[in-house]
């Protein structure tokens, strides 16, 4: 793809060669003269190799290398890698495959000892590899891929354009008992489901426990990292970002575009409003309502509070300190 060719797509500005051929994306360290990078602060220009860079559109960049200038470097940079280093779609089915006779499995292709289950339906362009199994009466759209060892069991609806990396759990039970003196515990029903919007991302190990008797969901754009628990009848909004080992309690909501840290806990029947940046290791008390805004530590607070009470927790030493003083010049006195 030539530096022209990458301008035009990315509505950019291009200063420079427009015949530079670029076949990769690059990091600035490791970029030779086929690939591109991109830099958002100037300081980062000298020392790389790159045959031509993604800059912002106020940088005054030298003309010793083509330069497209755009509004956003990092985004303009990742949508021009999904055209340079594209996902290869496979076409086929594995003879080990094992689909039941009533499911409708349009998919493109179909890895060794995958398992559909009976009246399941999958959509066309869909890439399903290998050992991946799939209950009965499951959904899943157009253009999905699923990669090896995915669980997903019955019932569950997956919408088209997802992305489900590898052992992830989807339709689990959740975690549901009840308490029968000292007989122990009694499991609560998990006859509920799991539905998945469209353009959705789950990470490796991930598992999405089915409802209990009603339904968890995941809206339409959300992106959730590897190793999330999120348990039963929880539900998330739309383009929502969940980063790894975050674990969600029963009943929880966290509604559209809220950001999620890594580690974060969440208590049953909790309420994240739309818009809420909730930081890493942070731990929402159940029940609790996280309005708008940036949210740190535990239980979580606003983040100015937990900035002013991270100082107040600094200082307790030089506190600690200047009482003892005290006590020692009181004590001299009396004397």
């Amino acid at each position: 793809m030539k530096t022209q060719e990458i301008a035009e797509f990315l509505n950019g500005r291009l200063t420079g060669g427009g015949d530079i051929e670029i076949v990769r994306a690059a990091s600035l360290d490791t970029a030779g003269p086929d690939a591109i990078g991109f830099l958002e602060k100037p300081e980062n220009f000298a020392g790389h190799r790159a045959g031509a860079l993604i800059v912002p559109e106020n940088f005054d960049a030298p003309e010793t290398v083509p330069t497209i200038a755009v509004g956003n470097p990092k985004l303009a940079f990742a949508k021009l890698a999904a055209v340079l280093h594209p996902f290869k779609w496979r076409e086929g089915r594995h003879p080990s495959a094992v689909i039941d006779e009533t499911a409708e499995v349009r998919a493109d292709f179909v890895g060794a000892f995958v398992s559909v289950g009976a009246d399941s339906q999958i959509g066309e362009g869909t890439n399903i590899f290998d050992g991946v199994r799939i209950g009965d009466n499951v959904r899943i759209g157009k253009c999905t891929i699923i990669h090896p060892n995915v669980v997903i069991y019955d019932g569950v609806t997956i919408g088209s354009d997802c992305i489900i990396h590898a052992g992830a759990v989807i339709g689990a039970d959740g975690f549901g008992f009840v308490r029968d003196g000292a007989a122990g515990y009694v499991r609560f029903p998990q006859i509920g489901t799991v539905t998945i919007g469209d353009g959705v991302e789950i990470g490796a190990g991930t598992c999405i426990d089915r409802g209990a008797l009603g339904e968890t969901r995941i809206g339409s754009g959300t992106k959730i990292d590897n190793l999330v628990q999120i348990a039963h009848n929880v539900q998330i909004g739309a383009r929502v970002v969940i980063a790894a080992q975050t674990g969600i309690s029963g009943s929880t909501v966290l509604e559209d575009d809220c950001v999620i840290g890594g580690q974060v806990g969440f208590g049953d029947h909790a309420t994240v409003k739309s818009g809420a940046i909730i930081g890493s290791q942070a731990g929402v008390l159940p029940g609790k309502i996280v309005r708008p805004g940036v949210w740190w530590g535990t239980p979580v607070q606003p983040l100015d509070e937990y900035k002013r009470q991270n100082a107040h927790l600094k200082g307790l030493g030089r506190l600690r300190d200047e009482i003892r003083e005290l006590k020692r010049q009181l004590k001299e006195k009396s004397d």
